[in-house]
């Protein structure tokens, strides 16, 4: 079973969980958007896409639906072996959500890291 690791530069943090949501904030539109991610045998699964609004490349897949302000729907997408995280440090941080609290990636991977893009990748237990 895997779980989900945070890598940036020379510093890692596994996360202890296999499922997480991936939220951030739009830096044209201002709107929030949300991923779930799952670690799985063929490296990370997108389970679930969200977003507060649409434009500037930001529109819900075909499928989506309203629900409580948030357009969700499900990308059919192959697993991937990472994901990348821009972090100019001009615009806020990615967030990492875990069973409802969330925490910046910064917070996460602490000041060596600052600046450094961040990678999401399923490391083994």
């Amino acid at each position: 079973m895997s779980s989900l690791c945070l890598v940036a530069g020379d510093v890692g943090v596994r996360l202890a969980t296999a499922l997480l949501t991936l939220s951030w904030t739009h830096s044209i539109e201002k709107v929030e958007w949300r991923e779930t991610w799952r670690a799985v045998p063929a490296g990370l699964e997108l389970v679930e896409a969200r977003v507060k609004g649409s434009g500037a490349g930001m529109e819900p897949g075909e499928d989506a639906r309203l629900v409580g302000g948030w357009w969700v729907w499900r990308p059919e997408r192959p697993a991937v072996a990472e994901v990348v995280l821009a972090r100019s440090g001009v615009t806020a941080d990615w967030r990492v959500c875990v069973e409802g609290t969330c925490r910046p990636v910064g917070e996460i991977l602490g000041p060596a890291a600052d600046g450094v893009a961040a990678r999401l990748v399923a490391c083994d237990r």
